[in-house]
């Protein structure tokens, strides 16, 4: 997808683009529905050239990378380190600030591709770590609930659960959330 207020230009760099084998899904003169037009047109790569990235602009590709996420290229004659901070915070995977020219198009897209898979890759082993942080906090509960209230040490706790888990077909985790759940239905003190 390539959006460019000046036609010519955009008609060059599609161009461009075409001759290096990509199709350009669609073009458009303005970030405003950027949301929707990439919601219907599902690009691969989103190329924006834009005198200064504004408020609202920005905030078109946040919606992008938090509900759609794809590697997004701004060319920008805006060269602040505020700027740039802000539209990588909006999900910006390349900021190039020095004009948008045909023949520079095809490697910088290439490298904001690369470093947008680089980092959905950390997005996902992040999420995948907070995860099973958040499982082991949950065992770890449902096992010293166990060890208080049946006084037994953490390696009976574990069995216990680890039994229960195998004969109702669970994950432990699961299990260690009924668990939790059925100490909190009845009071912690109350078992």
């Amino acid at each position: 997808m390539l959006i460019d207020q000046d036609r010519g230009r955009a008609a060059i760099v599609e161009q461009s683009l075409q001759d290096a084998g990509h199709e350009v899904v669609a073009r458009l003169a303005s970030v405003e529905r950027l949301a929707q037009e990439v919601e219907i047109h599902q690009p691969d790569v989103v190329i924006i050239d834009i005198e200064s990235p504004d408020r609202d602009a920005l905030e078109n590709m946040s919606v992008v990378s938090r509900d759609n996420p794809r590697p997004i290229v701004l060319f920008s004659e805006e060269d602040s380190e505020e700027s740039i901070a802000r539209a990588i915070k909006a999900g910006v995977s390349a900021y190039v600030t020095d004009g948008m020219r045909a023949e520079r198009v095809r490697p910088i897209v290439d490298v904001a591709v690369a470093r947008f898979r680089e980092f959905q890759a950390l997005r996902a082993e992040l999420d995948a770590t907070r995860s099973q942080l958040e499982d082991r906090k949950l065992i770890e509960k449902a096992k010293g609930l166990l060890m208080k209230h049946r006084n037994v040490d953490e390696a009976q706790a574990y069995q216990a659960m680890r039994k229960m888990a195998m004969d109702r077909n669970q994950r432990l985790v699961e299990t260690a959330r009924n668990v939790i759940a059925i100490f909190d239905l009845v009071g912690d003190d109350g078992i």
